[in-house]
Order: C-alpha cells, then structure tokens, then sequence
C-alpha cells in the first residue's frame, strides 16, 4: 500500500533542499501563466470595448447611403449624388415589414451660439425615431413632435459635449442658441453616448427636425433631399428580410430596370461590427495560445531539472526500494514534486498576471479585463504541465533497479 503522506513530505523536503533549483525551474510556470492571464485580460478587454461602442451606435443598424456621380469618367463615390428623400424614408417605414423605425438625416458642421461661447458642431436634421434607432435616450426635456416636423419649428436636441461647451453647469433646456444667426430653443438633451468605433465623438451633435433643416439651416438642391436614412430592423434575425425589402422597395420606387446598378447603398452595420468584434475574440484566443506555449516551455524546464534530479538522486532512490519502498512510491514522489512546483508557480504567476493587466491598463491605457475563467485555465493547466511533464522522470525514477542504484556513486 502506497504510503501517500510520507512520499509528500519526502517530496516537499527535496525541493526545500534545492531551493534555487526550485525557483529557476518554477520561473518558466510563473512567466507562462502570467502571459495567459495578461494576454487574454488584453483581449477581452478589447472584445468588450467593441460590444460597449456597437450597443451605443444602436442595434439591428441598417445604413442607405446615396448613389454615386460620374464626372469625365471618374467616379466620385458614395453620397455625391442625391438619390434619397424624406418620402424614400417614409416609404420604408410604412412597406418595410422587418423594419421597426427609421430616421432620415441631413447634416452639416457648423457654428452654434449661446452667449458669448461658439462651438462647432454637427448639426443633423432628423425626426422623432433617431430615439429608437439609435437606443439613445434623452438625459432631460424632451424629443421632437410630428407637428414640428411639418411646421420646420426651430427647435433643438443637443449631445453633451455641447452642452458642456456652450452652458458648462447650466440646464440648457429651454434656453435659446443661434445655429446660422437662425434662433432654437433647446427642447431636450441626450444621454451621453462617447465615442464610435472610428473614434468619433457621438455627443457632440446637435439634432433639429429634417424640414428645418431643409427649409432653414442646410438647404438641399432638391425637395425633400437628405444625405443618409437610417433604419432599425425589428431583430437581428430581421436584419437580412430587412435588407432586402428595402433594397426592392427602393428600385421600384427609383425606377430601376432589372439589369441597372443601384443609385443607392445598403450597410448593415451591425454584422460590420460583429465581424469586428468576432475578430478581436480570434485575437484572444491567438494571444492565449501563444502565451500558453512559455507554459510548455516551462513544463519542460521542469521535466529536464527532474530528470537531473533523478540521476543525482540515484543512491537516495536505491535506499527507499531497499528498505520497501514500492515502484509507485517513487514515482508519486517525483509527480508530487513536479506538480508543486507547478502549482505554486501557477500561484505566483496569477498574481503577476493580474498586475501586468493593471499595469498595461494605466501605462499603455489598454481595456484590460480579468475574467475567473482565464485565472482557472491557466491554473489548471500549469497543474496539467506539472503532471504531464513529471510523470517521465517519475516513471524513469521508479524503473531503478535497487542493487544498481545503491552501488551508483
């Protein structure tokens, strides 16, 4: 019978005597387990950056971009040619089954006034259901009515950079700004959203309805005109039915033959997103596996220390089997010590995981998240490494034959 608590004192007292040894073999452990936690921090961090900015783009996004001009031969690229209008956005709303809200916008930089500050803005002429296609709700006051869109009222939502540009502390619902030297009231302001993907900055932005924006602000060459229609799909799972009612609705009502190019562009920008966020998650795991391999490293270290171990050992072996010690009492004893140093290897590296994540997220201003998972994979794995890598010497140890192992000098 395998005597297990005297081979784990045996075990633990030979890596007491070597201390040095113990810890230089163990530094491959620390440096592998350290590098998981640290690289897979990195990563879904990274991964959850890219979540946070899709929800606050909207969700179930479709994006209409006009057709494009040619000019003596060259194409001048999407938007240049005015193909889309309030009543393309209507249509949409009203034949699109899939569809749950749209929002037309034309939009500008320019100057906004309040007082003596001036800011340079976006200014967008939309409607009411920006609200919803977006998921962006109003932090105070309120959103536009249908009666301002038909009336152009001037009226205003504001984002919050300009609100902290242009009032500061003061509540800027109800107060009165000049966008052109043309007076609005400001009605409402939105939550804070922060930046896009591209690295925009979404709140600062400044919302009035689409017929103000026609009638009094930016102007269109033709009736109706806007520059992009947005469009908020009931599901994700509506967003391919979506797409396309939307692209046969729109070369019916532009009159496109069978055989003719779209005047028009439809994105989904949620799978664009996704696909971003599905590559950042193969990053991560590349980053793991990757620094899993110093694991391996360090497993053999291990296995070459315990291997040295055994030869110095030999005369120590060949007394133990001398006086009844059994083939798996040896071999217990070499797996014990491989996996202790494997373990408290896997210990310490957890914690200088856990400080390089921190670390690299104030020096190198990395998102960097510590998820249990990852603690326990690269724990459970250097105990992996320990058993797997020891068990060779172990074996090795336990093959000795006594008479020889005694007489080994």
């Amino acid at each position: 019978m395998i005597n297990i608590p005297a081979t784990i004192k045996i075990a633990l007292r030979a890596l007491r005597v070597n201390k040095m040894r113990s810890a230089l073999t163990m530094l491959g452990i620390i440096i592998g387990v350290g590098a998981v936690i640290a690289m897979l921090a990195v990563g879904t961090g990274a991964s959850q950056n890219i979540s946070e900015q899709i929800s606050r783009m909207g969700s179930n996004l479709l994006m209409i971009l006009p057709g494009t001009t040619t000019a003596g031969g060259v194409r001048m690229g999407m938007g240049t040619r005015p193909t889309l209008s309030i009543a393309d956005a209507e249509a949409i709303k009203q034949g699109s089954t899939a569809v749950s809200h749209v929002a037309p916008d034309l939009s500008e930089v320019t100057q906004a006034v309040y007082g003596n500050q001036n800011w340079a803005t976006g200014v967008r002429g939309t409607t009411p259901d920006i609200i919803k296609v977006r998921d962006w709700p109003l932090a105070f006051g309120r959103s536009f009515t249908e009666q301002e869109i038909k009336s152009a009222a001037k009226v205003c939502m504001l984002g919050q950079t300009v609100v902290e540009n242009l009032f500061g502390d003061i509540d800027p619902v109800g107060k009165i700004i000049r966008i052109k030297k043309v007076p609005f009231t400001v009605i409402g302001t939105l939550s804070k959203k922060g930046q896009s993907l591209t690295g925009q900055d979404q709140d600062d932005v400044i919302y009035v309805p689409i017929t103000t924006a026609q009638k009094k602000l930016i102007g269109t060459a033709f009736p109706g005109m806007v520059r992009i229609i947005m469009v908020k799909a009931r599901s994700t799972e509506d967003l391919p039915a979506a797409e396309k009612q939307i692209t046969e609705l729109l070369r019916q009502r532009h009159r496109i033959g069978p055989k003719q190019e779209n005047d028009f562009t439809v994105r989904n920008l949620t799978q664009i997103w996704q696909a971003r966020e599905e590559s950042t998650r193969v990053m991560t795991i590349l980053l793991g596996a990757i620094a899993s391999i110093s694991l391996i490293v360090g497993g053999i270290g291990i296995m070459n220390i315990m291997l040295v171990s055994v030869t110095e050992r030999t005369r120590e072996i060949g007394i133990r089997m001398a006086v009844g010690a059994k083939t798996w009492d040896i071999r217990l004893q070499f797996i014990i010590e491989a996996l202790t140093l494997s373990l408290i290897g896997g210990v310490t590296g957890i914690f200088i995981g856990i400080g390089s994540s921190r670390l690299l997220s104030v020096l190198a201003e990395w998102a960097t998240i510590i998820s249990t998972s990852s603690i326990i994979i690269a724990f459970g794995f250097s105990g992996l490494v320990g058993i797997f890598f020891g068990f060779y010497p172990a074996y090795k140890a336990s093959l000795l034959n006594p008479i020889e192992a005694l007489r080994y000098e």
